[in-house]
């Protein structure tokens, strides 16, 4: 099993399907969700690295599930891609452009795909900090001045969160010259 996921979701098995045929084999787990509600959960339960998100879907619309995606930072910074064939019922929700995801309109091709992938990567590390998330700039004061201990093992905790981003961040970036490549040999 793969240390990535793919959350594709979407009521359409054929997308599903097509998705899954145009990644490369082995580097990543392929998640599907039929439906928004299915999609949402998954997406609670599985933390995936990248979702795919028809805007369209039975049981909660793909709107709706972005929205509630939205309502933690630790699920909105999770890059995404919204899908859909219809791009002007997207644009009555949402207008350009889109800042913090990326948009594929449905038909796609392979080199769409990967280039809305590459894209929504890019633009979910643009997301704002939340006001509870503290800075570890020198000379910043997360705790009163006697509280010596609990900002040691707050910084502490901190780090720790960074080196591990730090080595997911380098794992990404090589599975994506991976799929840079695949996608080149198929071409």
């Amino acid at each position: 099993m793969s240390a990535h996921k793919i959350l594709v979701i979407d009521d359409s098995k054929v997308i599903r399907m097509r998705v899954r045929d145009m990644l490369p084999q082995g580097n990543f787990e392929v998640l599907e969700a039929r439906d928004g509600l299915e999609g949402f959960n998954m997406i609670r339960n599985e933390r995936p690295n990248l979702i795919m998100l028809d805007f369209l879907l039975p049981k909660m619309s793909g709107w709706e599930v972005y929205q509630e995606v939205q309502k933690e930072y630790d699920l909105k910074c999770i890059p995404l891609v919204l899908m859909s064939g219809r791009k002007e019922e997207v644009l009555e929700k949402l207008s350009e452009p889109f800042e913090y995801f990326a948009f594929v309109e449905k038909p796609f091709e392979q080199k769409d795909l990967v280039a809305a992938i590459k894209e929504a990567m890019l633009k979910a590390k643009k997301h704002p900090k939340p006001a509870g998330v503290m800075s570890t700039e020198p000379g910043y004061q997360t705790t009163s001045p006697g509280d010596g201990s609990a900002m040691a093992a707050e910084l502490a905790a901190l780090k720790r969160q960074v080196a591990q981003m730090s080595g997911e961040i380098e794992t990404l970036k090589k599975q994506l010259g991976q799929l840079v490549t695949f996608i080149k040999s198929k071409l």
